[in-house]
This record gives structure tokens, sequence and C-alpha cells, in this order.
């Protein structure tokens, strides 16, 4: 069993970005805070399904390039191989939950 308290992570960006709970040894899971304007930074993964379970606030999800307007309760299955993104195109924050599964931290494919 393993405990954590998303109040004693820090985000990657300081104030926002990506937050880490787990990290493996079979899934990493976390949360997104996404200031207003702020982007995730689109990106893929070899082999690794990425899911988004949004819980606060509106933003644009776009996968493979076709943009979808997410709000809170709206949740995302990323296959393997499928570019995604997250813009938070309003006023307010977004938070959102992801898990990653399996577990391979070298999986990234990046984009310009």
């Amino acid at each position: 069993m393993e405990r954590v308290n998303e109040n004693e992570k820090e985000y990657r960006w300081g104030k926002s970005g990506v937050k880490y709970l787990f990290r493996g040894p079979r899934i990493d899971w976390g949360v997104l805070l996404l200031l207003p304007g702020e982007k995730m930074g689109a990106h893929g993964h070899r082999e690794v399904e990425e899911t988004f379970y949004f819980i606060e606030g509106e933003a644009k999800m776009i996968v493979n390039d076709v943009p979808y307007q997410a709000k809170a309760g709206d949740a995302f299955r990323i296959e393997p191989g499928e570019k995604h993104d997250i813009h938070n195109d309003s006023d307010k924050p977004v938070k959102v939950v992801f898990i990653k599964c399996p577990y391979i931290p070298d999986d990234k494919i990046t984009y310009d």
C-alpha cells in the first residue's frame, strides 16, 4: 500500500503544470493544473495509454489535431500513437487527473 497527499507534492512549473502522485511500478498517476492561457504541450506515446479526467474548469482537449471542448466530468482515453494536448482557453484554472499505463517513463513522443 502506498499513500500520498496531493498537497505534499509540487507542480512542475511551480504554480501549475504536472504533479505526479504515483510513479510506477505499473502506472503513472497525477494531476495537471493549467492556468488561463497555458498549454500542456503536444505529445504522444509509443506504447502507453493515457486517460484524462477533467475535475475543474473547461479547456480544449486536442487529439490528433481535432479540438474537443472539455468540461468537469469529461474523460478522454488516448491510445498509443495519438497526438494530444490540452489548451486552457478559458479565464479560470483547469484541473485534470491523468493516468498513464503501463509505466514506461521514456515512452514520450514530442511534437513542435
